[in-house]
């Protein structure tokens, strides 16, 4: 499902920071695609002081970067809507201005990933494949 790698560069995550950008990114994709929360992953890394460069020179301003990877077949609108989302949230949390949150959504056909042991439905069609889930992995998700 979707995975969201969130890179900051020239500031430090507080843990409760991250857990608010991790449930602002889970709250976003589920209401702006109806996929489950559990479906959503917050992976968090911070690049050193020196390891980003912006037009080649060494950028020293606060910046928060997501990288998502999602299931295609979702429209433009729907995604947009994600990424507003989110951009304000993430924003408001790390107190930086939306121009330095960046946002970037990758589309991958559902085929061509798996979770969970298996491949992965399209778009529209998780209750069926959440079904399959054993009750004992289920029993270990979030509601």
């Amino acid at each position: 499902m979707p995975t969201y790698t969130v890179t900051v560069a020239n500031l430090s995550l507080s843990p409760q920071q991250k857990s608010q950008i991790a449930e602002a990114i889970t709250a976003a994709h589920s209401a702006q695609t109806g996929a489950p929360r559990f479906f959503a992953q917050v992976l968090f890394s911070a690049a050193n002081e020196g390891d980003h460069f912006v037009g080649g020179r060494v950028n020293t301003a606060p910046q928060v970067y997501v990288h998502g990877l999602v299931r295609e077949g979702r429209s433009t609108e729907v995604k947009q809507a994600l990424m507003s989302q989110m951009l304000e949230e993430i924003a408001q949390i790390v107190d930086i201005t939306a121009e330095d949150v960046w946002i970037y959504l990758q589309d991958i056909p559902a085929p061509q990933m798996i979770e969970f042991g298996r491949f992965l439905p399209a778009p529209g069609e998780e209750a069926e494949w959440e079904r399959e889930i054993t009750p004992e992995k289920r029993a270990r998700l979030p509601k």
